[in-house]
């Protein structure tokens, strides 16, 4: 199934009502689920004639934002990002060892594989969808990324 219709199918969760949807187009089958937040815990006082303990300690504050590992943009992209379609982890190449998919100033074109990303056991081939040089690598290999987050600067 294109990753387009995937993206597209993701999108049409996120966006309605709808908790789950599963469409099956010949061989292929794909569900999407979208997971309700965690129920909230209600807790009530214990009556005045038992001894109570002590209330747990109060929730620590959140992280700072800087404590989050930051993602690197340049500041003067000279090209065009390539940004990750999905949450996943990112990998250069087909296996451990093997020769990575494009390397700093290799000329692609579109439908080259640039990388791989694994999303819930699943490697989805990242593909060019357009014609040029590969200028920067923004990601380390076996590295976490996020939906929209840039992976490569063609130029």
């Amino acid at each position: 199934m294109d990753l387009r219709k995937l993206k597209t199918l993701i999108d049409l969760v996120a966006e309605s009502g709808i908790a789950e949807i599963e469409v099956t187009e010949g061989e292929d089958k794909v569900r999407i689920v979208k997971h309700a937040p965690a129920p909230q815990t209600v807790t009530m006082a214990a009556p005045a004639t038992y001894l109570a303990a002590p209330p747990p300690p109060a929730a620590s504050p959140p992280a700072p934002a800087a404590a989050q590992p930051a993602v690197v943009v340049p500041e003067e992209v000279k090209g065009t990002l390539v940004k990750s379609p999905m949450v996943g982890t990112f990998y250069r190449s087909p296996s451990p060892g093997s020769k990575s998919f494009v390397e700093l100033g290799q000329a692609i074109k579109p439908g080259d594989t640039l990388c791989i990303i694994e999303a819930m056991k699943l490697l989805n081939e990242i593909e060019a969808e357009i014609a040029g040089e590969v200028r920067e690598v923004l990601v380390e290999n076996g590295q976490a990324v996020e939906y929209g987050q840039p992976l490569f600067v063609i130029g």
